[in-house]
């Protein structure tokens, strides 16, 4: 194997003299203990290792490891203090068709290191083979493209800090990009617009607070790579799905990086967090551990493929060069190593203890679950979530599905998690568009999708239910569009999805017809409502309350630009209004969120259920009507008596009934209010079609359900 001299300035330090002891094998990465700095880095197939430490001005002094625990190599430096930068040099062989790509001209990236120095610079060298060449030609040359880790002060002052620890079936989830949330948010000050400190700034807790969620889900903010082909076009991975360090928040989005204090990422991360928690909203992050940021078997090498590439990926087993692709972006990590294992169970530790987060969404889950191929729910992966005494104790959302074979799991995920209710999404856009038949669909989202959760010791809060996510149209262009529209990044629009069951009430893209227009308005609300007031845990994706468009772009991975940024200058405030007083009643009436399913048993002796379902003329819905391709409304009437269920303090929970009526068809139809339960009078709260809209009807009168349309009633309970 031959290597380069590097092109900048090194003083390689001398084990005699290099004033570095022996150390200890554990934590991994680097832990200042308030004297000086332990290392520790595992690799079990390299030959050796070396500690580099970075001064301001570049230079290189490095320490080599001689201390080996475990395949864990480790060193203590009393002077290295916080602030200072180091990487790793890791020696052995470069066999790519053996599944070994080590590379000493390679500066390396610590996969356990707190916080980071900046960006990738691909035009600094990040590539173990030689580009334009097979990736079997090792790279002689010196490669520093990839960002060093720094020491971090762990230190803060988390005094007064209370989780909110909202119950999973009282959770509303909103899902929002950091930058995005603030980038131009006019009471924002300027320098902290697209930060986590401008995340904690009055104006957005106030306006998140007054909305009402319990949770914000952030997308990705582990620090990500900025892939190359979207460098070349001018564009850069939004989105974030692209993770380099599980332990770093990105310093993109970070004030104090952009002041020059990339360190200063880590507690600006945490005052976010307990701004947050001071407002009574909870921090849940997207992560993402099913791959990393560096590609296949030719992309960079940033960090896990130079230091022991056969640990952290799944490799082709007859041919160790190539990687198993179970993600869509070139690797998958590999799950079944234990170092692995401990890699992604430390890092969700460090968020929950250190950065105090309140749960995880976890991206592509299902590749996570794999143990050879096929998708096992009892892999090692679920079995040590399960045990362990912090992780399992926090909110576990699954994206249930990956792009493997079977790899799309709704509803077989283990007890304690929740899912992504992909069917849920699907099934109120197909009702929503117009389509018949589907009744029996809408009656299973509405509560809580007991075909799928009720007979695995789940509860209805495991749907995570949602009508939009990052990933797709918003809700304004999900009623506005029925084709993506995403030329803007740069792929001849052959990107994003093509089935998006999306209706544009009659004109493709933004018009001036009033009658649209107002279809449009009623479409979002019906959407809103039938989210927000069924059963399981609602999620709203951010900026939908105030109209947000993204043009009919149906994936804007690539747009960090106004296209993803929410548009405070133009705020629908009356959709933003009906979606506050959505949430208020949602969270005002325990029968909307329950924490058991309905039994629809008779409720201890009366002559009415807990749950009735109704046609349009009063009557109880038959299996007929059910299984009738032409039924597009209907009605369900929840007994205000029959949550089964106590409150905090161990008191029987009650409501009111309430009665939600919800019909796709093009027609207005009469609907003929029930007499159950014992209700002799309904008042009107909600109406989809009229935000100003009041009404009180005896019971046996009937409403007009206008056509394309939710209401929604309530009759004060006697009991």
């Amino acid at each position: 194997m031959t290597t380069t001299e590097p092109a900048l300035p090194v003083s390689v330090a001398d084990t005699a003299t290099s004033n570095i002891l022996p150390g200890s094998p554990y934590p991994l990465g680097a832990t200042w203990d308030g004297k000086g700095t332990n290392f520790a880095l595992y690799s079990e197939n390299a030959a050796a290792v070396e500690l580099c430490l970075f001064g301001e001005d570049g230079q290189e002094t490095r320490y080599p490891l001689t201390e080996q625990t475990a395949f864990v190599w480790h060193g203590y430096l009393p002077a290295a203090r916080p602030g200072q930068r180091y990487g790793y040099r890791v020696h052995g062989e470069y066999a790519p068709e053996r599944g070994l790509r080590f590379n000493p001209n390679v500066v390396l990236l610590d996969p356990y290191a707190k916080a980071l120095d900046g960006t990738e610079r691909f035009d600094a060298g990040v590539f173990g083979y030689v580009p334009g060449e097979e990736d079997t030609v090792m790279q002689p040359e010196e490669q520093r493209g990839a960002p060093l880790g720094i020491v971090i002060d762990p230190g803060f002052n988390w005094v007064g800090d209370q989780k909110p620890g909202v119950p999973f079936h009282r959770s509303v989830i909103y899902e929002a990009h950091v930058k995005g949330l603030t980038m131009t948010h006019p009471d924002v000050p300027e320098a902290l617009r697209g930060t986590y400190a401008g995340v904690a700034t009055e104006p957005v807790l106030n306006y998140l607070r007054d909305l009402g969620i319990t949770a914000i889900e952030f997308l990705p903010v582990h620090q990500h790579v900025d892939d190359p082909f979207l460098l070349d076009k001018g564009l850069t991975n939004y989105w974030g799905y692209s993770t380099l360090s599980f332990f770093a928040p990105d310093v993109r989005y970070s004030a104090a990086a952009r002041r020059g204090d990339p360190a200063g990422a880590v507690p600006e991360f945490k005052n976010m967090v307990r701004a947050l928690h001071d407002a009574g909203i909870e921090v849940i992050l997207d992560v993402v551990y099913n791959h990393t940021a560096e590609g296949n078997h030719m992309g960079p090498t940033l960090s896990f493929k130079g230091i022991d590439n056969p640990t952290y990926y799944r490799l082709v087993a007859e041919n160790p060069r190539f990687y198993f692709d179970y993600t869509g972006t070139g690797n998958s990590l590999n799950v079944r190593h234990p170092q692995t294992l401990q890699l992604i169970m430390d890092s969700l530790r460090y968020w929950v203890t250190d950065m105090h987060v309140d749960g995880f969404r976890f991206d592509l889950a299902s590749t996570l679950a794999r143990g050879l191929h096929e998708v096992d729910q009892l892999s090692g992966f679920f079995t040590i979530i399960h045990q362990d005494p912090v992780i399992s104790r926090v909110k576990l959302i699954a994206e249930p599905w990956d792009v493997g074979e079977g790899g799309y799991q709704v509803g077989n995920f283990p007890v304690n998690w929740a899912e992504w209710n992909g069917i849920y999404r699907d099934d109120m856009r197909a009702f929503w568009k117009g389509e018949g038949g589907l009744a029996s669909e809408i009656g299973y989202r509405l509560t809580g999708s007991s075909d799928l959760y009720q007979n695995d010791g789940r509860k209805p809060y495991a749907s995570i239910n949602f009508v939009t996510a990052h990933d797709g149209f918003t809700l304004r262009d999900s009623v506005t569009y029925e084709h993506k529209h995403n030329e803007a990044n740069g792929e001849g629009n052959q990107d994003g999805h093509n089935h998006n069951l999306t209706w544009n009430c009659g004109v493709e893209g933004e018009t001036d017809d009033p009658e649209i227009n107002r279809l449009r308005r009623q479409q979002q609300r019906n959407f809103l409502a039938t989210l927000l007031l069924g059963q399981g845990t609602p999620m709203l994706l951010g900026g939908d309350e105030i109209g947000r468009t993204q043009g009919g772009n149906n994936n804007a991975y690539c747009q960090d630009n106004p296209i993803s940024w929410y548009d405070w200058q133009n705020v629908d405030a009356d959709l933003l209004a009906f979606t506050r007083k959505l949430i208020a009643l949602r969270k005002s009436h325990p029968a909307l969120h329950r924490r058991k399913f309905f039994s629809g048993r008779t409720i201890r002796g009366e002559d009415v259920r807990d749950i009735v379902w109704l046609r349009f003329d009063g009557q109880e819905m038959s299996d007929a009507d059910w299984n009738n391709p032409q039924t597009q409304s209907l009605g369900m009437f929840l007994d205000g008596g029959g949550l089964d269920d106590v409150d905090a303090g161990g008191q029987p929970l009650h409501d009111d009934h309430l009665l939600l009526l919800l019909s796709s068809s093009y027609v207005d139809l009469p609907f003929r209010l029930p007499e159950l339960g014992g209700c002799r009078t309904w008042d009107l709260l909600l109406d989809t079609s009229d935000d100003a809209a009041e009404e009180t009807l005896d019971a046996g009168q009937e409403t007009s359900l206008r056509a394309r349309s939710v209401k929604l009633y309530r009759c004060a309970r006697h009991p």
